[in-house]
């Protein structure tokens, strides 16, 4: 979803919307025109009485329907609702009509500068303003279910909502896909990263080890004499990141999370990391990565996944990709993309797949002007109860599923067919897996249709490799700080020298953009980021009573 921008100039005009934007959010959220000073507690004396043992939703007689404003900070957001079985099945149980506003940062901004507040609003950045001064702008949970809904605390994560909790001891903002340790050590969070081959490709090669990195540009040699129509070597959409070239191969290839005495580790110039980051320059010379791959969006990737292009990938969001992956899949038998090793710590370090964290995804929030918190709360609680996860992963009993004497629930066969054969209608007429404002992977562990088939074997190689990166959550400096500032510039700068790296036409000019993001460091606090990072893990650790 995010586009390349290489040239310096579009940089820094990018860095300075960036700042410019942050400055505006905390003007916003700093007491700005944004939200009203108390909150909109409205009565409920004539809807209901609240039950700790009884969802809200289920108690409310209010008659007529309630029309919410509901922000998404995602322009790819599907802004449909009540067209589809999960949404209209929402719109029902609930009695509301949601209008779903999406946009990015500068549209957020927008909201606190005019003090025209959406009822709910759902932004990515945990670290953002927005989040963190969230109780300017938003109704605490914590009192939300106290007043109208007290069946929330028995739906919500208490990790989650201790995680969430600002300094004024009150939570305000919940994710989706939050994990905990609990959830970790439960085993049914599948991994979202694996490196992937086509399999006809992987058996005409003979099934070779691609584990170090003279193997690894060896066998891409091998692919491109072989299948020239292919492109050998592909990977996540570069945008304004590093796609999966970043801390996906950091973890992929075990890079360290912290030092030894448990401080902030640079994982970027990890040797063991620069010995592959180095490989990649070689295979790239080789002519077997794609200068298109640096500049293809999101979309143009997500086509190329469709129809095969890529020989391997380092893949990071498998499910995001399954639909993709299963359109490949379905039109062509025997060759999908399948996980192997792939590329190894040199080092002999194990993977550290990462997955979203004790933080979580997506970060709901209900504002101070919603016109109707108490509906809002229910929706929250609707939705992360067992009856709107089940709803959410898998429709309707009866009409989309059905349970089997086990326990667990598999789609029926004329959904599951459009599940495999048409995955666009599918998501159209059903949107399982999809409005996942709170989901959460336990319930995906429930049945074995969760999944697309085409990445089922890419989690199955992924057991085992999960490692929690909870030290490293919101580490960064507080936005507005001279070091989130300088931060800002170094992210930037080392987006833009690991693809000069990779795309390096010889020895000395991979060496001369590594030497110059080292001195870049040297010139933008990086001594004063790494002590603030060091002393947030320190209190995440303390938050999370790790040693």
């Amino acid at each position: 979803m995010l586009k390349l921008n290489n040239t310096s100039g579009k940089k820094g005009i990018k860095l300075l919307a960036t700042l410019l934007t942050a400055v505006l959010m905390i003007t916003g959220c700093s007491g700005g025109s944004g939200g009203s000073s108390e909150g909109n507690w409205v009565s409920i004396e004539d809807r209901y009485t609240v039950d700790p043992e009884k969802p809200a939703w289920q108690l409310d007689k209010k008659e007529e329907a309630t029309d919410l404003t509901w922000y998404v900070n995602a322009d790819w957001w599907n802004t449909d609702f009540g067209k589809d079985i999960v949404t209209k099945k929402i719109k029902e149980d609930l009695n509301i009509n949601i209008k779903f506003i999406t946009g990015d940062d500068t549209k957020l901004n927008t909201f606190f500068a005019g003090g025209d507040m959406p009822d709910l609003l759902t932004v990515f950045d945990s670290n953002s303003p927005v989040v963190q001064k969230a109780a300017t702008w938003a109704m605490p949970l914590d009192d939300l279910a106290e007043k109208y809904d007290p069946y929330f605390n028995k739906v919500a994560a208490a990790d989650t909502l201790n995680w969430f909790q600002l300094t004024d001891g009150k939570t305000y903002g919940y994710p989706n896909y939050s994990n905990t340790q609990e959830d970790y050590d439960s085993g049914n969070i599948p991994a979202k990263t694996a490196f992937v081959i086509r399999k006809d490709v992987y058996e005409a090669l003979g099934s070779p080890v691609i584990g170090t990195p003279e193997q690894f540009q060896s066998v891409m040699k091998r692919i491109k004499h072989e299948f020239p129509a292919l492109i050998p070597f592909g990977f996540n959409s570069i945008g304004e990141g590093t796609g999966s070239l970043g801390d996906t191969l950091q973890d992929f290839i075990g890079v360290p999370l912290e030092t030894e005495s448990g401080e902030f580790y640079d994982r970027n110039l990890d040797e063991d990391y620069l010995t592959w980051l180095k490989t990649l320059n070689t295979v790239y010379r080789d002519g077997n990565i794609s200068d298109d791959s640096f500049a293809d969006d999101g979309t143009a990737f997500e086509e190329k996944v469709k129809s095969g292009k890529y020989a391997t990938m380092l893949l990071d969001g498998t499910p995001q990709q399954g639909g993709n992956l299963q359109i490949y899949m379905s039109a062509n038998p025997d060759k999908e993309y399948v996980a192997i090793d792939g590329p190894q710590s040199t080092k002999g370090n194990a993977p550290t797949l990462n997955q979203s964290g004790i933080t979580g995804w997506m970060i709901n929030f209900i504002s101070k002007d919603c016109k109707d918190p108490a509906k809002a709360i229910q929706i929250f609680t609707y939705l992360l109860s067992e009856e709107g996860q089940t709803l959410m992963n898998y429709g309707i009993q009866g009409e989309t599923y059905q349970t089997k004497t086990d326990g667990t629930v598999e789609l029926l066969p004329a959904v599951k067919e459009l599940q495999l054969n048409n995955a666009d209608q599918f998501k159209k007429d059903y949107r399982m897996g999809e409005f996942m404002f709170f989901g959460h992977d336990r319930h995906k562990a429930l049945s074995a249709d969760a999944f697309p088939e085409a990445i089922k074997q890419m989690q199955e190689w992924g057991k085992g490799k999960l490692k929690p990166h909870f030290i490293l959550e919101n580490i960064s400096p507080d936005q507005g700080t001279p070091e989130a500032r300088a931060l800002s510039a170094i992210n930037t700068k080392w987006n833009t020298t690991l693809v000069s790296m990779v795309r390096s036409k010889d020895d000395a000019s991979y060496d001369n953009a590594l030497a110059a993001y080292k001195s870049f460091l040297g010139e933008n606090r990086w001594e004063e980021i790494v002590k603030v990072r060091s002393e947030k893990m320190k209190l995440n650790k303390e938050k999370l009573g790790i040693q």
